[in-house]
């Protein structure tokens, strides 16, 4: 634990917080609609003939050096779901981006050209916002791999998980659970500002009290000069709940040690974490997070994509990977049909959504989207699943 907690004020001293998705799939936002989701409406969508092969241009960046792996790995997921589909063909074109905002726009408008009917991809924030600009007006949607949803609306969807799904299924569960004022703890950056949101968002609608909000500096001194500003707050307001929205490569592991020991007991308040707590195992370890929850898809089915994945291509799929699996999937679901409106907006966004490698998901009028997750408790250093994730949806969703 020393070593572990050793590395991490290390990791802090760099300013390094930002979990590799959030860096790879969001980067820095190009904001339509603001943070939480652009305008709503989604764009309307092409006519599509059914009968034949649907052409699905997926924008990937093949030859940049620091993307090259994801981008092959969402080649190979998409082509694994292609296989998977019974009633439908899909002629999938592949574009390389190169990780390029420029490019990504330029090859969406070829796409387009060259007949697409959808476009899947592009991986980067601002590559996918300027996709979509550069096609507006012509009928086709963009399903992005971001989960940045500051770019979502219009004809761009993301389907990269997002803080406020996340926050909306520990809202809920806490409401649930009687829970009724909570603190927000984030560090001071464009991440920590999406996670502070989307907690204050999600607790407004589920009736939970934000009893107060505590931001930090991004750096190591910053995290622990906030420890006993946190610990103050919780007593003044007697905030029967904390959210951390770091990850382990950021804030938590020291905020996990350091809450604690300052007097912010986990026997007394209910810890609660927009980050996967389990990755690296060492995490589990860290006194603040006994008893916590914080939320991740139903391991079942994402083990048995890996396992399938593996299998085809002789390695394990980058974690991105499934986004691709899931774009082809509710394609092929909507174009199975037979509906010549399969990939317009309101079809994207039927309210039952779709079954993807982690589980059931939807896509939202406004571009953003809602995954099924499960609960999860930090028990004697394990995960503990508490309220399993739903294997479907009911109702319109928030």
């Amino acid at each position: 634990m020393f070593a572990f907690l050793s590395s991490a004020r290390k990791v802090l001293t760099r300013g390094v917080f930002v979990s590799a998705t959030l860096a790879l799939a969001a980067c820095q936002p190009i904001s339509i609609g603001g943070i939480g989701g652009g305008t709503s409406g989604g764009g309307s969508g092409p006519t599509i003939d059914t009968s034949v092969p649907v052409p699905v241009a997926l924008l990937v960046p093949k030859s940049n050096k620091n993307a090259s792996s994801v981008a092959t790995s969402l080649e190979n997921a998409a082509r694994l779901a292609m296989a998977d589909l019974t009633n439908v063909k899909i002629d999938l074109r592949v574009y390389d981006t190169a990780g390029s905002t420029e490019q990504a726009a330029s090859l969406a408008q070829k796409a387009v050209a060259d007949g697409a009917k959808i476009i899947l991809g592009p991986l980067f924030a601002d590559a996918a916002n300027a996709a979509g600009v550069a096609i507006t007006g012509q009928n086709v949607n963009v399903l992005s791999f971001s989960n940045n949803t500051s770019i979502a609306g219009g004809n761009v969807f993301v389907l990269g998980p997002t803080f406020e799904n996340t926050a909306e299924r520990l809202m809920s569960f806490a409401a649930r659970q009687g829970k009724t004022k909570v603190l927000i703890a984030h560090p001071n950056n464009i991440e920590g500002q999406f996670g502070r949101n989307a907690i204050q968002q999600a607790a407004t609608r589920n009736g939970i009290a934000v009893a107060s909000v505590n931001d930090f500096e991004f750096s190591q001194p910053g995290v622990v000069a906030a420890v006993p500003q946190i610990k103050s707050a919780m007593d003044s307001t007697g905030a029967d709940t904390i959210v951390l929205t770091s990850n382990s490569a950021g804030a938590l592991p020291l905020l996990g040690q350091m809450l604690p020991e300052a007097g912010v007991n986990p026997a007394n308040v209910q810890y609660m974490g927009l980050a996967r707590w389990d990755v690296p195992a060492q995490t589990l370890e860290l006194p603040g997070l006994q008893n916590g929850w914080f939320t991740m898809p139903d391991q079942g089915t994402v083990k048995n994509f890996e396992a399938r994945y593996t299998q085809a291509y002789g390695n394990a799929p980058h974690q991105l990977a499934g986004l691709a699996y899931d774009g082809i999937a509710a394609i092929g679901a909507l174009v199975e049909a037979g509906n010549s409106k399969a990939l317009t907006s309101s079809a994207l966004t039927q309210g039952a959504g779709f079954q993807g490698v982690a589980g059931a998901f939807r896509l939202r009028p406004n571009g953003t989207n809602e995954r099924a997750l499960s609960v999860a408790m930090v028990r004697d250093k394990q995960v503990v699943i508490i309220d399993p994730a739903p294997t479907k949806f009911a109702g319109a969703g928030f």
